[in-house]
């Protein structure tokens, strides 16, 4: 008997047990628990320490914090009917827990499918070029798209980023082609451009040598313009200066040099006869003089 009554009490303190740990939950700061209770949603709890009542309320756990899901990669068509391959990461978070479990059965699942429609969609209205060149656009198309849809359920879709956009190897062998030519038209321009300079500098630099040269060449004769001013100017004034004299004694060094000369004819000026007069003159002068100096020592 008492070894029955053991067992019997053995099992219902585990019954109780059981029943006491199902109807204490503790639930972490990132988690919320959407309590249904006889199948109607009755709200959330948590986080912290949260009683149910057994066989009664059913929690479903919803974790707040924000995750990511990968996407794999799909077979897109652009516009220009260019067959590729594209694959993405989104970022999500619950931001209404009772929403994420009344409004739609299993949320992660159906936003990935959403996800696949939707790049298709997008990636459908676009062209090739613009699909490998305007990555930031189709990221922030897909959000919105996501967000719009998944924001009836309580989730919001914070970020989507494409990984890895695969073309068909077609086109990128002409796409090599062209990144070829258009690096070789760059180099082409780009050397233009050089010798271009070049020749401007050259240019200039000729330019600004001539303009020196003509000012120094400006300068030098102004100088010696000025020289030969001067020069005329002191010839001048010692031209002034000279009495009949002077002027007699040239005359007669001139005609010494032309006496010693092989020609036969010589020309005389005619104010020479003037001059050999003033001479004459000064020469009478000159003896006038010494025979009253004679006269007065006798």
């Amino acid at each position: 008997m008492e070894v029955t009554f053991l067992c019997v009490l053995g099992i219902l303190i585990l019954f109780f047990a059981s029943i006491l740990i199902r109807s204490i939950r503790i639930v972490p700061e990132y988690q919320r628990l959407v309590v249904m209770r006889f199948g109607r949603v009755i709200g959330q709890k948590g986080p912290g320490l949260v009683f149910l009542i057994p066989f009664i309320d059913r929690a479903i756990t919803v974790d707040l914090r924000e995750r990511v899901r990968e996407v794999p990669h799909q077979t897109c068509i652009t516009k220009d009917n260019a067959a590729i391959a594209v694959d993405f990461v989104w970022y999500y978070k619950v931001v209404d827990p009772v929403m994420s479990v009344v409004q739609v059965e299993n949320f992660e699942e159906s936003a990935g499918n959403m996800a696949t429609t939707t790049l298709r969609a997008v990636i459908g209205g676009i062209l090739l070029d613009d699909v490998l060149s305007q990555r930031e656009y189709i990221n922030n198309m897909l959000r919105t798209r996501l967000d719009e849809v998944t924001e009836r359920w309580g989730v919001k879709v914070t970020n989507v980023e494409i990984r890895e956009i695969v073309p068909p190897r077609e086109i990128q062998e002409a796409m090599n082609r062209q990144m070829s030519a258009e690096r070789n038209r760059r180099a082409l321009v780009t050397e233009s451009l050089g010798k271009k300079e070049a020749a401007i500098n050259v240019a200039e630099g000729e330019k600004q040598a001539a303009i020196l040269r003509a000012e120094g060449e400006k300068q030098a004769a102004i100088l010696r313009a000025e020289g030969f001013a001067l020069a005329l100017d002191q010839i001048f004034n010692v031209a002034r200066n000279i009495d009949d004299k002077t002027l007699t004694l040239q005359y007669f060094d001139t005609l010494k040099a032309l006496g010693q000369g092989e020609a036969s004819k010589i020309i005389f000026p005619m104010e020479f006869t003037e001059m050999l007069k003033s001479f004459q003159r000064l020469r009478g002068g000159g003896k006038e003089a010494n025979g009253g100096q004679s006269e007065a020592s006798s």
